[in-house]
């Protein structure tokens, strides 16, 4: 029973050093490979960035934690992933250009109603992802959509085409258009009667 315990908890001394440094120069790769895959991998996934992520966690695994199965090196192994993205995160915060850097900056996909096909070809995006996106925000069509914007984070912010005053006011009058219809339709409904009887 005691060796169980030893197995599970003990580490040798070097291997302590190695379970804090293979967290973090794999935490640094894949910060850089993520920025240099592109914005679209942290947010607006499609099948193969979902299997790339999802095999991507797997196989950096034995990177960070190496032969060790104990629960100790597991555990240091988190420890050290979550204490460098905590300073990580709180550096960059404080240096504006280096998040600037990092992060990358808003690309449009749509301004002034018109979609942008060459931004939509950089970002590697499709019409049909896009759509996609503005379907899951409730907007039916991109005709719809005035501005889409691809954030740093990843996620895409749309801002519905607003009507026109000229507009606006068609459809005011088409509502008034609408109601005397009613209207007219009641009083011929209430006359029929009447004039039979």
């Amino acid at each position: 029973m005691l060796v169980n315990w030893h197995d599970m908890f003990v580490l040798a001394l070097p291997m302590v050093g190695e379970k804090i440094l293979r967290p973090i120069l794999v935490y640094m790769f894949l910060i850089v490979g993520l920025r240099l895959a592109g914005k679209r991998e942290l947010a607006q996934l499609n099948p193969f960035d979902l299997i790339v992520l999802m095999t991507l966690s797997n196989t950096v695994q034995n990177a960070i934690i190496g032969d060790d199965n104990t629960l100790t090196g597991g555990l240091l192994g988190a420890a050290t992933l979550l204490l460098i993205n905590y300073m990580f995160v709180r550096f960059i915060h404080r240096h504006r250009r280096i998040e600037a850097l990092m992060e990358g900056k808003r690309d449009f996909l749509i301004r002034d109603g018109r979609i942008l096909k060459d931004h939509l070809n950089r970002e590697l995006m499709t019409r049909a992802e896009l759509l996609a996106a503005a379907h899951r925000q409730g907007i039916d069509s991109l005709a719809e959509i005035q501005t889409a914007v691809l954030e740093p984070t990843g996620t895409i912010t749309f801002a519905a085409k607003k009507p026109s005053a000229d507009d606006m006011r068609h459809n005011e009058v088409l509502d008034m258009l609408e109601k005397l219809r009613e209207e007219l339709a009641l009083l011929r409904s209430a006359k029929g009667p009447a004039a039979g009887a």
